[in-house]
Order: C-alpha cells, then sequence, then structure tokens
C-alpha cells in the first residue's frame, strides 16, 4: 500500500464548482477524494470555504494562486488560504517571457521570493506548477532549473506535474528524483499524444480562474483518466515516494468522452487499484 495521499485540483470539476461548489465538493468526497488543491472559490469567503470542507470531511492541502494576489493583498491573501487549511500555495504557471533571459528576471524572482516569504512565515509553502515550456533550456539548463535555482529551496518547492514533463519528452520520474527532498506535492496526469514536444496542448487560466484563449497544433493530443493514458503511473508514484512527497494530486484539465466528474471518479479507482 502507497504512503501518498491522494487528492483532486478541483480545476478538473470547475464546471460544477462554479454550479453549485458544495454539491461539487460533496461528490468528490464521495467518489474518494479526502484531499482537495482549489483553483479558484467562485465568490465563496474562506469562512464559507473552510465551513464546506469541515462539513462534508475534505482537507484542503493545497491552491492553485497567481504570485500577483500576494503581492498585491499581502497578509490577507496569506490568511485566506490559512483559514480555508492549505499547506500549500502553488504559482500556477508563469509566462514563458517571464522566465530566465529575460531581461526583468531579477525582479521576478525577487517577487517570488518576497511571495515565498511571506507565506512562509504564515505556515505555508510556495511551490511552482510547471508546464512543458519550462524545459526550453537558457544556455544548456531548463528553465525551470533556472527557476529553482534563483529562489532559496525553503521558499519555492516543486510541484512537478508529471504530465508535462512527459510530454516535454523528459522521463518525469527522473525529474522527481532530481529535486528529491524539494517535492512535497506532485501532480498525477494522464494524456495521448501523437508525439511528445508538439506545442501547446492545454489551457492557461488567469489570477480569476478564468481560461486564456489559446492557439494549439493538433497532435492528437487529448487528456485522459489516471491509468487510461500512456504514463506509467507506478514507477511515478514509486518515484514520487522516493522524492519525499507527501501528496499526489490527480489534475484532469479536460474530459473529451465524459463528464469531469465521471473522469475524476475513474481515475480514483485506478489509484486504488495500484494501492494508492
Amino acid at each position: 500500500m502507497g504512503n501518498l495521499k491522494i487528492g483532486l485540483q478541483l480545476y478538473s470539476v470547475r464546471d460544477d464548482m462554479a454550479q453549485d461548489m458544495y454539491a461539487a465538493l460533496k461528490k468528490v468526497k464521495e467518489i474518494g477524494y479526502d484531499y482537495v488543491e482549489f483553483a479558484g472559490y467562485f465568490d465563496h469567503s474562506a469562512e464559507e470555504v473552510r465551513s464546506m470542507l469541515d462539513e462534508i470531511g475534505l482537507t484542503c492541502v493545497s491552491v492553485h494562486q497567481a504570485y500577483n494576489l500576494f503581492l498585491e493583498e499581502g497578509q490577507k491573501a496569506a490568511d485566506y488560504l490559512k483559514t480555508i487549511g492549505a499547506d500549500y500555495a502553488a504559482i500556477p504557471w508563469m509566462a514563458a517571457e517571464d522566465h530566465k533571459g529575460c531581461d526583468h528576471y531579477d525582479n521576478v524572482i525577487a517577487d517570488i521570493t518576497k511571495v515565498g516569504r511571506l507565506l512562509k512565515d504564515n505556515g505555508i509553502q510556495l511551490l511552482y506548477h510547471n508546464h512543458d515550456f519550462e524545459f526550453q533550456k537558457f544556455e544548456d539548463k531548463f528553465l525551470l532549473d533556472w527557476l529553482y535555482e534563483s529562489v532559496p529551496s525553503d521558499l519555492l518547492q516543486t510541484e512537478v506535474d508529471t504530465c508535462w514533463v512527459k510530454y516535454a519528452g523528459y522521463d518525469p520520474c527522473e525529474y522527481l528524483k532530481k529535486y528529491t527532498g524539494r517535492s512535497p506535492v506532485v501532480h498525477l496526469k494522464d494524456f495521448t499524444c501523437k508525439r511528445f514536444a508538439g506545442g501547446p496542448a492545454y489551457a492557461l487560466i488567469d489570477e480569476n480562474g478564468k481560461e486564456i484563449k489559446t492557439t494549439r497544433e493538433d497532435n492528437g493530443f487529448e487528456f485522459r483518466p489516471v491509468g487510461m493514458g500512456l504514463q506509467d503511473f507506478p514507477a511515478i508514484l514509486k518515484a514520487a515516494e522516493e522524492a519525499g512527497a507527501a501528496y499526489a494530486i490527480v489534475e484532469q484539465d479536460a474530459s473529451v468522452d465524459r463528464p469531469p466528474m465521471e473522469a475524476a471518479k475513474l481515475s480514483r479507482e485506478y489509484l486504488k487499484k495500484i494501492g494508492y
């Protein structure tokens, strides 16, 4: 039996959340998840969110939150996370033009460091959630590695999205092991595609949880419930545990042939079958 605690990134069921957050969270619990990661709160106060979680029996592990909010709201934004019980806050994405090699990179790092320190002072760990474009190289090093080298490890840790590592053409197991001791939360995401590193294949969201439209190349990429794509999850989960992860979070950005909640249920059932 694996030691990882399994959660669901609620972006996976965002339409259900928007329609009726309480009903959606209750269903998430019923299909087998005890932990959740938020991506937007749909105009609910922190106290309302915490009340729902407590009544249903769910624990908020983490949230996806653009770091600009913490720069703008400071302690107020940190207090929201403390109220809902989040131990982690992940930067969901950062534009490629803000990574190493840009003219303002030092300012970006200063801002992330400031946010990391604010959260640390409040008992919350800042994480970074990658996509595939951070595996582009600058001076023969991944943009993602530059980021982790630029911010102290106690102020920024990883939330490795194993789908995007694989899609970028690299081994998610090896990348997890590379950041042993700095990988507390891991994203489990499955997919199929005709070829790896085939260009943008995902939706990005802004600080309000709204999708940013992108032009995508048709390379046969489709999201799948965990265990129904090409990922080797027994190996990934083993590597995550060896890297020191405590939580594995299921995320499916889109469900093309079944309702998102059903896809989330299939992912949970698969993980139970393999001992998680």
